[in-house]
């Protein structure tokens, strides 16, 4: 069951503002002549009495509409760096942002679903009742913005045409916020309302920055409000809490694809890349890792870039899957990005031409950002990062060094920056997908690629990541179950979700010689999980590449492949000649050995882990179970016949 409709809009609640006379008449009242002229393009009378409200609310000194003209994005931009929100750089178009060092990922334990009696919500989120909400929004948001300016901003999550992209308003007095979302999104103000028209519906994002005060983020909320479409988020500053068309919508986005779109079309937490295979086809792939857990460099693995964060699917009448990312620009984790891994990012990060804002690294003396892993000489030895002035071999409170860079330091740019940016995705028919993935940060478990034997047992495996916590979420620690890596975002419960994906990827409406393979990716191996002493990775970050072209043969049934209970793994000579032409590289037997022998115990315990946690919650489809129980004794007859450890050679000799 969705989310229920029939109960009040809380800033609609305590604007007043319900009619569209009213509406029209608070506009007129508070918006100056130039921006009252800008805003009567907008005729949606829906969208208009939320503005209304959202004035009424928060009450701000003066209105600014954003249309994304170059001379708005440039008031943006100047007010800004007026307010000090950015400082700008030496490099042009190059400014830096600082978050407040206590908020520097996702404030998960003050992040909240407005929740309705009867309503079933992900057992994994924190809930707030709609009466206490209001209270909390009322108390903490009324008149939050005296003194300010609000901008608002009429955005599209996905290009113009896409059957799954969402019309959203973005209102915020942060300029920092505005500017970004100029960067990672399409103002599409002057097809805004046709857009609402066609694909009924729109979201509404309502955020007053922080003051980076660490004695205001006890006060810090964000809200989440599925029954109107709403977000509200107020006293923080970081971009995940505060640029709601991100994770704040994609949520909204997940809910449509469960509950009204379901077997339709899907929300998910991935990157969209494009694989040049044999012929100069190019090969589309999807795939989901959690935050920080190398989407980015998956994403910048392939040939053609479209999305590293978010992808929004559909079933195409050709019975073709088709995605598209909802964004326009890339929000990424700096940490570890390198001229060896990441070249064409690099070029964006490191030469002229590009905008970029950046977040938490280290400015050094000469105005230059450096972070944590970027691999050049000299290393920096004084400046400013995310906690103030900076030296080499400062330390915390706690006698541990402090970094240059937080581990969540990110840097904004467009994709059109991008070399490898394909301009497909900004055609509203999406690319022809034909590979989705699902991984984590797996140190000790699974082998680096396979392909499950059926659409089912694939959902299991996205059903199943495991991964390491990361930077993203502020206090996270250990090693926890990160389902298809979207569990933070999906707002209903997971056995929908999961019934959902089950229809979506087993849909009949998919053509055969169409549909997608689903597969299980983990570069994240290290050597001490395979007899080795060193915690370092089996292998190295550029191997990614040759996984990815793999699946993109095996999506073409261009090559063979070894069954197994947990699916098909790829045989060696054609990895090692995928190696050599993908990354100049050799890839010696032993190395695969290591990478593609089953650990029967470790995996054995995974799906008891699973088992375990999936039997405490409700409405899990009963397939999953049957699988996991299938997998679960195949793997034990396997054991029983081989022993702890089988090698890709025995798994040959057991599938003849």
């Amino acid at each position: 069951m969705g989310p229920k409709k029939d109960v009040i809009d809380i800033v609609t609640e305590l604007g007043g503002i319900k009619t569209n006379e009213s509406a029209q008449k608070l506009i007129e009242k508070r918006l100056d002549a130039t921006n009252l002229s800008k805003l009567s393009l907008i005729k949606n009378e829906s969208v208009l009495r939320k503005i209304a409200n959202a004035i009424v609310l928060c009450d701000p000194d003066s209105v600014f509409i954003n249309t994304g003209s170059d001379e708005d994005r440039q008031f943006v931009k100047d007010l800004s760096i007026e307010k000090g929100e950015e400082s700008k750089l030496p490099m042009e178009n190059h400014t830096i942002h600082y978050d407040l060092k206590d908020e520097q990922g996702r404030i998960i334990d003050r992040t909240f679903y407005i929740h309705n009696e009867g309503e079933e919500v992900n057992s994994l989120a924190k809930l707030m009742d709609r009466s206490d909400a209001f209270k909390d929004i009322q108390d903490k948001m009324t008149g939050i913005m005296r003194g300010k300016t609000m901008i608002i901003g009429f955005y599209l999550r996905g290009p113009v045409g896409a059957p799954a992209s969402n019309p959203a308003v973005e209102i915020s007095s942060s300029t920092y916020v505005l500017h970004s979302a100029d960067i990672l999104y399409r103002n599409v103000y002057s097809d805004f309302d046709r857009e609402v028209e066609k694909l009924e519906h729109f979201y509404t994002n309502i955020h007053s920055e922080g003051l980076n005060r660490l004695e205001d983020l006890p006060n810090a909320r964000v809200f989440m409000d599925r029954s109107h479409l709403t977000t509200y988020s107020f006293n923080c500053t970081y971009a995940g809490n505060t640029l709601l068309m991100k994770k704040g919508n994609h949520r909204f986005s997940v809910d449509r694809s469960v509950y009204e779109k379901r077997a339709q079309q899907l929300a998910e937490h991935m990157f969209i890349t494009g694989i040049e295979g044999p012929g100069n086809r190019v090969t589309w792939m999807i795939g989901a890792a959690p935050s920080g857990c190398g989407k980015t460099t998956s994403a910048m693995a392939g040939d053609q870039f479209v999305g590293d964060d978010l992808a929004q699917a559909w079933i195409a009448e050709d019975g073709s899957v088709r995605s598209i990312n909802p964004e326009a620009g890339i929000f990424g984790i700096v940490e570890d990005v390198n001229w060896e891994g990441d070249p064409i990012l690099m070029e964006c990060l490191r030469n002229p031409g590009t905008e970029v804002i950046w977040t938490n690294v280290l400015i050094d003396e000469t105005g230059v950002p450096q972070w944590v892993g970027n691999g050049e000489d000299p290393a920096p030895q004084k400046g400013k990062n995310f906690q103030g002035p900076w030296e080499r071999g400062m330390l915390d409170k706690n006698g541990k060094e402090i970094p240059m860079s937080h581990p969540n330091s990110r840097c904004t740019l467009s994709n059109q920056a991008l070399g490898n940016y394909s301009k497909m995705n900004e055609d509203g028919g999406g690319v022809e997908t034909r590979i989705v993935t699902y991984s984590g940060r797996d140190s000790d478990t699974m082998p680096p690629v396979w392909v499950a034997k059926n659409s089912d047992r694939g959902v299991v495996i996205g059903a199943s990541i495991v991964s390491a916590a990361t930077a993203t979420e502020v206090g996270a620690t250990g090693v926890r179950r990160q389902p298809w890596a979207n569990a933070p975002f999906i707002p209903g419960s997971l056995g929908d979700y999961m019934e959902a994906q089950f229809q979506f990827f087993g849909s009949k409406k998919i053509a055969d010689d169409k549909r997608p393979i689903l597969a299980g990716l983990n570069y994240f191996l290290t050597l001490e999980a395979r007899g080795g002493t060193s915690n370092k990775l089996l292998g190295e970050k550029r191997d990614v590449k040759a996984w990815m072209a793999w699946l993109e043969r095996r999506a073409h049934k261009e090559i063979d492949a070894i069954d197994t209970p947990i699916g098909y793994l790829p045989k060696y000579g054609d990895l090692k000649d995928l190696f050599k032409s993908k990354i100049d590289k050799d890839y010696p037997e032993d190395l695969y050995i290591k990478q593609f022998s089953l650990y029967i115990d470790k995996i054995i315990a995974r799906i008891d882990l699973q088992i375990e946690a999936y039997g405490k919650e409700k409405n899990i489809p009963q397939k999953l179970f049957d699988i996991y129980k299938e997998q679960r004794q195949e793997l034990v007859t396997l054991k029983d016949k081989y022993g702890a450890i089988v090698t890709p050679k025995q798994l040959e000799e057991n599938q003849e």
